[in-house]
């Protein structure tokens, strides 16, 4: 009579190992997260070492995924081929249903970051947007806010259509590469992040002293790193624990001055609306 409590016993123990075994490998399995060509900016050497301190703190295998554009990031995360993503604020937002926001990064002490207007540096007759119909306009990504979304917002507001405005309009899938295409004349403006402005200012001032800085927008929530909603919670705690707690540790620190950033907070919401108001259809 005791038999199958015995037998019951055993595969209870059992049932309980491998539980905490499985636990164990999920701590041991490749953290993948996904970057793009616009957010990683050619610091790839930056962002390695950013992927060993992550690597070191989460005591877990990190693999950084870059791809082109938002969209292919996006597609990775939806087959669950990515646990992370550093994703753009537009990209977020016509994809909240199927990820959780981990953290935001902080520039200038402030979760935000602008859009700035820029034009060649011997263009001394732009004052505005306004100033540049039939003009060949260098754009990011259809999904960037900074570099795509608020240009043609503006031109919106004032009841032009941006896709008759210019004379051409091209994709750079990089901040970066619109300053360069402005300083060397492919386009005669161009709209993208005003960190990505400076930061390259700071690294390469011959490029961007070839351009001008015409206007400069309101703040948008800084593009957040997100998680795909499949994944655990105690995954995403543990990353954006160390990502609050870069500022906080002396190689931290010191990577986050190399990326130009303060440090990252708790992603808040609300702070993404103004861009989730723009992304609405125009009356």
């Amino acid at each position: 009579m005791r038999i199958p409590y015995v037998i019951g016993l055993i595969l209870l123990c059992l049932s309980t190992y491998a539980t905490s075994l499985y636990a164990a490998v999920q701590d041991e399995a490749v953290l993948r997260i996904g970057i793009t060509t616009a957010t990683a900016r050619n610091h790839y050497a930056l962002l390695e070492d950013w992927r060993s301190y992550l690597q070191e703190q989460l005591h877990q295998p990190v693999e950084l995924v870059f791809r082109d554009s938002y969209k292919e990031n996006i597609d990775l995360m939806e087959e669950q081929q990515l646990d992370f993503v550093w994703l753009s604020a537009p990209a977020y937002l016509a994809n909240k249903q199927r990820m959780k926001l981990v953290a935001t990064p902080m520039f200038h002490g402030r979760p935000y970051d602008r859009s700035y207007l820029i034009v060649s540096n011997i263009d001394s007759k732009t004052t505005s947007l306004l100033s540049l119909k039939d003009s060949i306009f260098a754009y990011v990504d259809t999904d960037s806010c900074t570099g795509y979304l608020h240009p043609r917002f503006a031109l919106r507001h004032k009841h032009i259509d941006p896709d008759r405005y210019f004379k051409k309009s091209f994709f750079t899938h990089d901040h970066q590469k619109v300053v360069a295409a402005v300083a060397i004349g492919l386009a005669d403006a161009g709209s993208l992040s005003g960190y990505a402005w400076e930061t390259l200012s700071k690294d390469r001032p011959d490029i961007t002293a070839q351009t001008r800085i015409v206007a400069k927008s309101g703040e948008f929530g800084f593009p957040p790193i997100v998680a795909r909603s499949t994944l655990g919670h105690s995954a995403i705690v543990k990353l954006r624990k160390v990502l609050l707690a870069m500022s906080a540790n002396s190689v931290g620190k010191q990577l986050l001055e190399q990326m130009s950033l303060d440090g990252f907070i708790k992603a808040d919401p609300d702070i993404y609306q103004p861009i989730a108001l723009m992304m609405k259809p125009q009356q």
